[in-house]
């Protein structure tokens, strides 16, 4: 556990470059902006196609909506701006890479570095091996371990990492152990915020079941309202970078490394900081700060 401080965003300074996962390939020179123009004459001639022959036009899609329990729920809600105040107590819940396996130390992984990464005071809560459906090799599946929580522990922030564990069981029950694990999460602690965070690829290409339980999650949190950070979507672990990240020697056993926990702690503090950078979302806003009468 560590002491409690400000919540800071790491700003750059004068003539620092941003990250390399920061930065965004520009559109420019002539071909750039042909192309443009050219898929804008396409739009616009499908457009033409579709008010000239009706029947051509696509039918309205309902929203997408999974279900959770006997219930059907919205498949997007958007979440709340994060706010972490002052002496935050942020609980790190995950498998072997929040208990910091492959790490010089444990307390080199990822989870405890967020305490210096953010400013806060971080609660380590790893069992190598688990998930939602696997019993780990310290301890029980997700379910069983958030049952046992201290429920004075009173987190301002949860973060639920994982779980490639899962990967051979799945998907069979594997919805339904998440669900009733997340509300059993909720229902400890009910002040808390509570961000999603998915699995890491342990070996590339990505394995399928792996992606599948990616896109699950990322639904499933969708639709309660809570944020969600995919590695596997925005590309954390490429070929580019893999074997910086990942320990494939028979001891890290494709775990990250120290060095690679200290990069996951990075790109996890600044998702965690995106997301308190968000505006809300306020329904019937004005359009316009100062409406003209007529």
């Amino acid at each position: 556990m560590h002491a409690p401080g400000r919540f800071r965003a790491r700003r750059l300074g004068p003539g620092a470059q941003a990250p390399r996962w920061a930065r965004r390939p520009r559109v420019a020179g002539v071909r750039g902006w042909l192309a443009l123009l050219g898929a804008a004459l396409a739009v616009a001639a499908v457009c033409a196609v579709a008010v000239l022959r009706p029947w051509g036009a696509p039918e309205p899609v309902a929203p997408v909506a999974v279900a959770e329990g006997n219930a059907a729920v919205a498949a997007s809600v958007p979440p709340a701006p994060l706010v972490l105040e002052e002496g935050a107590r942020v609980l790190v819940f995950g498998d072997s890479w929040v208990y910091g396996s492959a790490a010089t130390v444990p307390t080199l992984g990822f989870a405890y570095r967020l305490a210096d990464e953010l400013g806060v005071e971080t609660v380590v809560d790893g069992v190598r091996g688990s998930g939602y459906l696997k019993p780990g090799l310290d301890g029980p599946a997700y379910g069983e371990r958030i049952a046992a929580l201290d429920p004075a522990l009173d987190p301002d922030l949860i973060v639920v990492e994982g779980s490639i564990n899962d990967r051979r069981l799945y998907p069979a029950g594997y919805r339904n152990a998440v669900t009733a694990a997340w509300d059993a999460l909720e229902a400890r602690y009910p002040d808390a915020a509570i961000v999603i965070l998915g699995p890491s690829p342990q070996v590339l290409p990505v394995e399928s079941p792996t992606s599948s339980i990616d896109t699950e999650l990322a639904e499933l949190a969708a639709a309660r309202g809570w944020w969600y950070i995919s590695p596997i979507a925005e590309g954390w672990i490429t070929a580019a970078n893999y074997l910086e990240v990942i320990d494939t020697g028979p001891i890290g056993r494709d775990h990250p490394s120290t060095d690679g926990h200290a990069y996951l702690a990075a790109r996890v503090a600044d998702a965690i900081e995106a997301m308190e950078l968000q505006p809300a979302i306020v329904a019937d806003a004005p359009h316009d700060e100062d409406p003209v009468a007529p």
